[in-house]
């Protein structure tokens, strides 16, 4: 059985949990998250603890576990504490500014980039060259971190542009005559 797929989940206080046939929804503090239920895994709830087990003994079964596992994991954590990316903006002029659910980026372009944000998904800048983006489904924060990446992703010869807070750039040594 899958290491991950083992452990169960713990269900902390203020998060409801209800199981059905075909889908599983979490409701919590910051909001309601609901995900589609597998054939190949069985969902039990008892005591304040979710457990997965495969259905059967194919890999599928197991795999699945072990994913459905850490997905009711990420919903539970998302909805009572919720998830945030750190942006850096690097380069000569790049600034971000966030205006309610927009976010302007200056980053060398001739105009300024403008980005809105879906609902339950908030955006901060504590300083002009960094990017906070929270929110409380996981996989939501990272593809709107990405996006925002992907508007000026860090060149390898000067390392301008927007990074991960925790991304290193190895950067390129320039060619030589």
């Amino acid at each position: 059985m899958s290491r991950v797929g083992k452990s169960p989940v713990v269900v902390p206080q203020g998060v409801d949990v209800a199981i059905k046939e075909d889908q599983i929804n979490v409701k919590g503090a910051l909001g309601a998250l609901s995900l589609a239920q597998s054939a190949l895994v069985t969902v039990k709830s008892e005591g304040g603890k979710i457990t997965f087990e495969p259905s059967d003994d194919t890999r599928a079964a197991d795999a699945m576990s072990g994913t459905m596992r850490q997905l009711v994991n990420n919903m539970v954590t998302g909805v009572a504490k919720g998830f945030e990316k750190k942006l850096t903006l690097i380069g000569v002029g790049y600034k971000a500014q966030a205006q309610g659910t927009k976010l302007n980026l200056t980053v060398g372009y001739s105009h300024p980039v403008v980005m809105e944000m879906p609902a339950g998904i908030k955006v901060e800048t504590p300083t002009p060259t960094e990017v906070l983006i929270k929110g409380f489904d996981r996989q939501r924060v990272g593809q709107i971190a990405a996006e925002v990446r992907a508007v000026r992703p860090p060149e390898p010869y000067k390392g301008k542009g927007i990074r991960y807070a925790d991304e290193t750039v190895t950067i390129k040594e320039t060619k030589k005559k």
